[in-house]
């Protein structure tokens, strides 16, 4: 018989202790440090799941194709400011099949970081209100109702992990986390690349499927997605058989991240999951529940869980994030995963050599280590805040 994914009431969680909650946790804790899926009802901000109240979100694809590209990102119109928020159009030879945006706090709370020099913490570039009325108001209150379920379920794992339940809370206030509205329109044979080969299509119940999102496992702590009725998305167990995340008004598939699997020392585990072609368009709205930029992730006192050496989750972020279709044409700096140290990276950046600047060098893709030396072959390390870490991930390649 095939594995199901576990279906939760998560609303103990909202109320005080109590042995309803303890089930809860339990269960939610089970699905974490198992298959890595769940769906999620009972909450508060369920109402948000009906079609209706998703439509109001998804107005925005509604947009001519002009007004949309006034939110593309920087990797796809070199003039705009924007790298980490906004538009992403189809690309019709990506495996991922999809347009959207990407929005950050500043959406919901207008007291949000911003930083100039550092996408992580950019503005999110919005339509006019004129042209989709309502629609500004609609994805604030969506984002502030998935912060509360996000935090709840971060509190619920705490407490499975034998932690104090307000153990992340510091790191998560102030945290970045990624509102996105996806459309995946049908994908037809005639098309610039060739469907038939394997990673473009899958035989799921006997018939050929296309693949639409492609087979990956989330970066961040834990996601929070509605799904519009339309089936297509699938997790991948440990014996390597997928199974079916069914849609359901009022309910969230919650998926946890590689994050989460990191600072739990492998406690919790990050699934892999992808999205396979329905016979309509598909639309999904996942939330992205994410610390601070400059949150440092360091081990847990978990008896058994693997050790590892503390980093920036901005650094982390950026890295992961990068390997994004939807990041096309940007890479990551690649950089040293140490809290409040990072070693500069040979490109875009004046370098500091014998003590002297020299902007002529060029290591591409280097760590400082592998470029500069002192003269007696120590190592030259710069000690760094989070904030100036910041201006080298603008460092997209043209």
């Amino acid at each position: 018989m095939s594995e199901t994914i576990p279906a939760i009431d998560i609303a103990p969680l909202f109320g005080p202790p109590s042995p309803a909650r303890d089930e809860a946790d339990r269960r939610i804790f089970t699905a974490g440090s198992g298959i890595g899926f769940m769906t999620a009802r009972g909450f508060p901000g369920a109402e948000l799941l009906t079609r209706e109240r998703r439509g109001e979100l998804l107005k925005i694809f509604e947009l001519p194709d002009a007004e949309k590209r006034k939110l593309l990102r920087w990797n796809f119109d070199p003039s705009k400011s924007n790298y980490y928020r906004g538009w992403f159009p189809l690309q019709p030879t990506a495996v991922s099949y999809k347009e959207g945006i990407d929005m950050g706090p500043d959406i919901a709370h207008f007291d949000a970081e911003f930083a100039a020099d550092d996408p992580l913490l950019e503005r999110t570039p919005l339509p006019a209100e004129s042209d989709v009325p309502g629609w500004k108001a609609a994805a604030a209150h969506y984002y502030r109702s998935m912060e509360k379920v996000g935090a709840a379920l971060m509190a619920s794992i705490a407490r499975s992990l034998g932690l104090e339940d307000d153990i992340f809370d510091g790191h998560f206030r102030g945290g970045i986390s990624t509102l996105r509205l996806i459309r995946y329109p049908l994908r037809t044979e005639e098309g610039a690349v060739n469907l038939s080969k394997p990673e473009y299509s899958v035989v799921h119940k006997g018939e050929r499927r296309l693949v639409i999102g492609r087979e990956h496992a989330d970066s961040g702590f834990v996601t929070l997605l509605a799904q519009d009725g339309v089936e297509g998305l699938q997790a991948r167990n440990h014996t390597g058989e997928w199974i079916d995340v069914p849609p359901a008004d009022g309910t969230l598939a919650v998926n946890f991240g590689q994050l989460l699997e990191r600072w739990t020392g492998g406690v919790v585990q990050a699934t892999r999951h992808r999205v396979i072609a329905p016979k309509t368009v598909r639309y999904s709205i996942p939330f992205f529940y994410e610390p601070r930029v400059d949150a440092e992730i360091a081990p847990l006192p978990i008896t058994g869980a693997s050790d590892f050496a503390p980093f920036l989750y901005g650094d982390y972020l950026w890295e992961s994030a990068t390997n994004f279709v939807e990041m096309g044409r940007c890479e990551a700096p690649a950089q040293a995963k140490a809290a409040g140290r990072r070693l500069e990276t040979c490109a875009h950046i004046g370098r500091r050599h014998g003590g002297k600047d020299d902007h002529r060098l060029r290591c591409e893709g280097s760590q400082l280590r592998d470029c500069l030396q002192g003269n007696n072959g120590s190592r030259l390390a710069l000690h760094q805040t989070a904030r100036h870490a910041g201006a080298r991930r603008r460092a997209c390649r043209r």
